[in-house]
């Protein structure tokens, strides 16, 4: 049996209810998931293992994806990266966000992965669908499984 590990933050629920999509598959699986939730309230820690990120997309400003535009409320998240040496062990992004947006979906995974040099992995829509997280399940296993 694995354990791998996904840090997440959570706004509006959305991406909560994704979470517990994916431990559900968990349970039935050889494999099991470690969540942790990031927040304003949440301590810094130096990650021992390899991690992916899943991270909503919450955006002010402007109408596109330049500079104008300011993500927001995930702040934290991106702070307990920086954190010591937990970019290094950063594997991958998970997006979620709302297709109607365009070119702005899941434009904060796909600027966390720029930043820190890693993939966007897999991506999602709004809670996700079962199948989606059936799908992401194994995507993070093969993502984290050789290290």
């Amino acid at each position: 049996m694995s354990t791998f590990r996904v840090l997440y933050t959570t706004i509006e629920g959305n991406t909560e209810s994704f979470v517990k999509k994916l431990q559900s598959i968990a349970m039935f699986s050889d494999d099991d998931i470690d969540f942790k939730e990031i927040g304003e309230e949440t301590d810094y820690e130096n990650e021992e293992n390899p991690f992916v990120a899943l991270v909503p997309t919450y955006l002010t400003g402007g109408t596109g994806t330049g500079p104008e535009v300011i993500e927001e409320f995930t702040t934290p998240l991106g702070e307990y990266i920086d954190y010591g040496n937990n970019a290094r062990k950063l594997k991958g992004m998970i997006g979620s966000g709302n297709r109607n947006f365009n070119d702005q979906y899941i434009l904060t995974a796909k600027r966390y992965a720029k930043k820190y040099n890693v993939p966007v992995i897999a991506d999602y829509e709004l809670r996700g669908t079962t199948r989606e997280a059936e799908k992401i399940f194994q995507i993070i296993k093969e993502t984290l499984g050789d290290n």
